[in-house]
């Protein structure tokens, strides 16, 4: 009878995960993350976290979700498909496609709780916590632990159905689930995302330097970009895509269905002029309700003025 519950209450919470819009859902026991604790070890005595401190902040919480969740039984990982019907201009400054629309924390921290509460009213109190890249937790390690996909050569996590164009969420509730097993890695031989990345960030297959790559330089640091990667940005101006558009998984992309994540219309216009004569009234309405406000205008500014 346990095991029955088990599955039916997982099979209840991927329903409506569906229903409120998620590509997919996987579940995994809450448990210490073995595996991923020599690599985070590792990963932060080379500095490959760069000025990003607060990735050595939480070391333990980032590996046991029980010390986040009190009583955690089950990690729900879910994720959210954010590839666009349209793309920038090829010969204009470049923005991650994840940045085009409204702010994802805000999107999918109101699908989470909608999700809270239907896992309250169909199944009865479950205490838990919502997760959207807010907090230390590993999310693509649980992602691929419940089966959603693997970690491909270039850190992010792959499926062979829809590439890697999503965000990825989690709950982690004190409700015991059926859980679910991880698949098999597919990169192969293939070394494309290695070979593309503008820095060699990349520096071995699943490893990623996290101090060379262009999304730390156009939106974590803070100060002024080393003159060393000077010509090495391939014209980004917000993060990278570099990695995801040359995988060959992601030719099975398919454009998202949220109308929230639709970029302003203007942003799909901007030519190299329009970016460089930005003013802070232009970039408070195209970037109003989207991501690429972490960097500010000061920020955009000096990674345009950098590429000059």
């Amino acid at each position: 009878m346990l095991v029955n519950s088990n599955q039916k209450h997982a099979e209840l919470i991927k329903t409506e995960a569906k229903r409120l819009g998620f590509l997919s859902c996987g579940i995994s026991k809450a448990e210490f993350l073995e595996e991923e604790a020599p690599r985070l070890e590792s990963w932060l005595n080379k500095n490959m976290n760069g000025e990003m401190g607060y990735m050595q902040n939480h070391f333990d919480k980032r590996l046991d979700p029980t010390k986040l969740v009190d009583d955690a039984k089950s990690v729900v990982s879910l994720l959210l498909n954010y590839y666009p019907h349209e793309e920038q201009a090829n010969n204009t400054f470049k923005i991650s496609k994840y940045a085009y629309g409204h702010d994802y924390h805000h999107v999918i921290k109101s699908k989470l709780k909608e999700l809270q509460e239907f896992i309250s009213e169909e199944i009865g109190e479950v205490g838990g916590r919502a997760f959207v890249d807010s907090a230390p937790v590993l999310d693509k390690a649980w992602a691929a632990k419940s089966g959603l996909g693997w970690i491909g050569k270039h850190s992010n996590l792959l499926t062979q159905q829809v590439g890697s164009f999503y965000f990825i969420a989690e709950l982690i509730i004190d409700l015991e689930l059926e859980y679910d097993a991880p698949v098999t890695d597919h990169c192969g031989t293939c070394t494309a995302c290695i070979d593309a990345c503008p820095t060699e960030a990349i520096v071995d297959p699943y490893i990623v330097d996290g101090s060379k790559c262009i999304s730390y330089f156009t939106i974590e640091l803070k100060n002024e970009i080393p003159t060393s990667v000077k010509g090495q940005f391939d014209d980004w101006i917000f993060g990278c895509d570099v990695c995801q558009d040359v995988c060959p998984w992601n030719r099975f992309s398919k454009p998202h269905k949220e109308p929230l994540f639709n970029p302003h219309p203007e942003l799909l216009e901007m030519s190299k002029q329009d970016w460089k004569e930005i003013t802070e009234d232009v970039f408070r309405k195209v970037f109003q309700k989207s991501a690429v406000k972490r960097t500010k205008f000061s920020g955009l500014k000096r990674n345009i003025s950098f590429l000059d």
